[in-house]
């Protein structure tokens, strides 16, 4: 099984604001609501709300409520009885019996249904909860720790999220910075998956990154924060295989390619009663057929590269969007054409 991420690092003031509210909000048994885009590490920070809490030698249970089909959430979370629905054979306890006297961390809670926003609202204000298909109540003691990525504010004004279980959420928010929010923390993280992944490769050290690749991992806007920082890094170690030198090549875009399917590109199919297109006139001969076609395809990248920057007077951003490419693809195009001057290669 992959290593499960414990660790938080980071030592930019918003990020270390985030950790220590959540450090104090551990001692108390209250819910606590942590806010933030994918891949900012809201799974860590419930683990420290639990490990630091009095509940620390009891379970930790974690749910991702976008994970099930809406027939299965309520299901796994409160439990069932035999009957209870089709395939219910024998009775069965749910994640909140399960974290009885610890904590129970609940991902992406604004996916819940109407239904089970009513039975956790009901667990969160008085400890009780039913299985489904019995009437009998069950006490709990369970802490809520929810997560969500989404405005859950904005999403009781639209009435999709229960307004009183917002209030019952929200003792404590916690709201995660994003990677970009907190580049000088780049650095070390990029060192820490570095160190781990050359010693999974068994490298007797890690020789780090170059200069250059130091600048563009600070530069890049990591919309996938530290998850998609971990993968960039991870793949640079394994691809550069070289254990003495400093990894001097970066791949920030895995997808980019020449073959990549431009799906909403693609040419249409003729209907099948339409008429065959017509034989082209003297006039319009067809171009010749290049004996080169790779060559002739780099040749037209090249040329497409060089237009638009010399449209966008050498703005590297600007000749991105006129070419309906990202920064980091127009800068790995202009390295496969040696477009890149002044800067080195390698």
């Amino acid at each position: 099984m992959p290593e499960k991420p414990t660790q938080l690092i980071g030592q930019s003031g918003p990020f270390l604001d985030a950790v220590e509210r959540a450090s104090a909000a551990a001692q108390l048994s209250r819910p606590v609501l942590v806010v933030g885009e994918r891949g900012t590490g809201k799974e860590m920070i419930a683990e420290r709300l639990h490990r630091l809490s009095p509940r620390w030698e009891e379970p930790l249970i974690s749910l991702n409520c976008a994970a099930l089909p809406e027939t299965l959430l309520d299901a796994e979370l409160f439990g069932y009885e035999a009957g209870a629905f089709t395939g219910a054979v024998k009775a069965r306890a749910g994640r909140f019996e399960e974290a009885d006297g610890g904590t129970l961390f609940l991902d992406e809670v604004g996916m819940l249904t109407a239904a089970g926003q009513e039975r956790l609202l009901r667990v969160v204000e008085y400890g009780e909860m039913t299985r489904l298909g019995s009437t009998r109540p069950i006490q709990v003691d369970v802490r809520v720790v929810a997560a969500t990525n989404e405005d859950l504010p904005k999403l009781t004004e639209t009435g999709k999220f229960r307004a009183d279980l917002l209030d019952r959420l929200s003792f404590e928010v916690i709201t995660l910075p994003p990677l970009r929010a907190r580049r000088e923390d780049v650095r070390q993280l990029a060192d820490f998956f570095g160190r781990r992944m050359a010693s999974e490769l068994g490298w007797r050290g890690f020789p780090g990154f170059t200069p250059r690749i130091l600048e563009e991992l600070e530069a890049h806007d990591w919309p996938g924060n530290v998850r998609e920082l971990k993968n960039a890094v991870e793949r640079a170690c394994y691809r550069w295989g070289e254990a003495d030198r400093p990894i001097g090549a970066l791949d920030l875009d895995p997808f980019d390619s020449p073959w990549r399917p431009k799906g909403a590109f693609a040419a249409p199919l003729p209907a099948p009663d339409a008429s065959p297109p017509a034989e082209p006139r003297a006039s319009e001969a067809p171009e010749p057929i290049p004996a080169d076609f790779r060559g002739a395809v780099a040749a037209y990248e090249k040329r497409l590269l060089e237009q638009s920057l010399a449209a966008s007077r050498h703005n590297q951003r600007k000749a991105a969007q006129m070419l309906g490419l990202s920064y980091d693809q127009l800068r790995h195009a202009m390295k496969r054409h040696k477009l890149l001057a002044g800067e080195p290669q390698g």
